[in-house]
Formats: C-alpha cells, structure tokens, sequence
C-alpha cells in the first residue's frame, strides 16, 4: 500500500510541476501589448507621410503599419529606445517628436530661452523708464531742440489764421 501512495505522490508532484511550467512559458513569449503601450511609442514618433502630425493620431495606412511594427517589436521584448531607433535607422531623425539634443539640433532649444530672456529685459526696461516718468515722449523732447521761430512769421502766421477763421463766419 505504501508503494502505492508513494505511486500516486509522484504523479501528483509531476501534475504540479507540468501545470506550474506551462504558465513560466506563455509568459516568456510575452503577452500581446495593449493599444496604450503602443501609442505611449507612436505618440514619440512622426507620421512618414504627413507633415507635423504624430503617428498615434494619424489614419494612414503607413502609421497603421508602424503602429503593427511598434506592436511586434513589443511583443518581441524590444525597449521604448530600441523601437524609436529602428525607425530612426530606418528614416532619420525627421521622424522623431522631439529631435534628440545634439549637434545643430541644440538651436532648437537654445533660442527660445534667449528669445524669451531678451523680451524679458526689454519688458523690464520699458517698465523701468515708466516708473521714473521718462516716457518716449519726454526722451525725444530732452533729445530734440526746437528750432528759433522768427517773431515776424509767427506774428504772419497768427494774422491769417485770424483771416481765415473770420471769412468762415
């Protein structure tokens, strides 16, 4: 009777085993992944077609056919970086979002911090002339002198203003 338990212990054991295996093998081919991966990479990368429009809001056939390849290099164990410089390899750095920080790409960066910089002391300047009453209005008066004006010809000019203004009444 013994033998016999210890018969039926075995194939318990080995049931056990082959059942805890099967899912240790489903899980190394990897699950299908889900549409939000998918344009969690799509919506880093560019449209081949259209101009400026990301891949996850395209409808053309070829973002369709990146958005699969994006799926099956998921599906293959392939990182969000490795995915992103297949297509790089492929079509050049045109087709990424956001164009990797390096070279001549840097300006892209660079100038709307300098821009935004210069308007920032311009504004301050402007403010700052405000505040201590020099207006633009005042700086050209300090600037320009006026001219002499001959008393005879404003005397002339008065004169046939007076003219003028009363041949209207």
């Amino acid at each position: 009777m013994k033998r016999e338990s210890n018969k039926w212990l075995w194939i318990i054991l080995i049931v056990i085993l082959l059942g805890l295996m099967i899912p240790g093998a489903v899980s190394a081919q990897g699950s299908d992944p889900t549409d939000d991966e998918v344009n969690a990479i799509a919506k880093q990368l560019y449209c081949p077609v259209c101009e400026n429009i990301p891949l996850d809001a395209c409808g053309t056939a070829a973002c369709e056919q990146w958005r699969g390849i994006i799926r099956e290099k998921l599906k293959e164990g392939w990182t969000e970086d490795q995915i992103k410089n297949y297509f790089v390899a492929q079509y050049g750095d045109r087709v990424l979002a956001e164009p990797p920080r390096q070279g001549f790409n840097w300006l892209v960066y660079l100038v709307p911090l300098v821009v935004f910089a210069g308007g920032g002391y311009l504004l301050y300047r402007g403010f700052d002339q405000w505040k201590k009453g020099e207006g633009p209005a005042k700086a050209k008066k300090q600037n320009v002198s006026q001219p002499d004006i001959d008393e005879k010809y404003l005397k002339r000019i008065e004169d046939e203003l007076k003219k003028r203004s009363g041949g209207l009444k």
